[in-house]
């Protein structure tokens, strides 16, 4: 099976390097040097990772065959895509793999059907499942610890504890003001 696990950013320097938006939670795996990795579009790849360094909190990587700026900007928007063995799990018992999370069944503690997990959006604060309701609309739902209590892959859901307003329109608004004292002296 073939996972995302970062896109290529803009050349750095002039010997090739380039900076990457790293897309897993393994980076020491996957974009470890001698990794070969598959592209999109197909056309720039594969890729095999010569070296990788961190410099000012960003991942650095150079490619074989890579030598010059323009070779390097040449790949910019490129994603790697690492093969991975679908049974395979993570090291950490909490982290799962975007393909262990599509299509699970998103249920509220209580029971309460939300939808199903079509797509995992990748933020730099947070993940958001992207969650198909049964009337086809979407919600989002943050993959946070606070809002998503359980993942259940051998029953396939996702129970959640959401906030008020986050999945319904019934949201709870706090307001000191009294709604009806603004401009109503007569």
């Amino acid at each position: 099976m073939q996972l995302v696990v970062a896109r290529v950013g803009r050349a750095h320097g002039i010997k090739g390097e380039v900076t990457v938006e790293v897309r897993t939670d393994e980076p020491e795996l996957r974009l470890a040097p001698g990794a070969v990795l598959a592209t999109d579009p197909a056309s720039t790849g594969p890729l095999t990772i010569e070296t990788g360094r961190v410099h000012s909190g960003r991942l650095l990587l150079r490619f074989a065959g890579v030598t010059d700026r323009n070779a390097a900007e040449a790949l910019r928007n490129t994603l790697l895509i690492a093969e991975v063995d679908p049974e395979e799990l993570p090291e950490d018992e909490d982290e799962y793999y975007d393909h262990q999370l599509i299509d699970l069944d998103v249920v509220t503690e209580d029971g309460t059907e939300v939808g199903r997990i079509t797509e995992i959006s990748h933020l730099p604060s947070q993940d958001l499942f992207i969650v198909e309701r049964p009337d086809g609309t979407e919600v989002m739902i943050p993959f946070v610890e606070e809002i998503v209590a359980e993942i259940d892959l051998e029953e396939q859901k996702a129970v959640i504890t959401p906030p008020p307003g986050l999945i319904d329109d019934r949201a709870e608004i706090a307001s000191t003001r009294d709604a009806g004292a603004a401009g109503d002296e007569s």
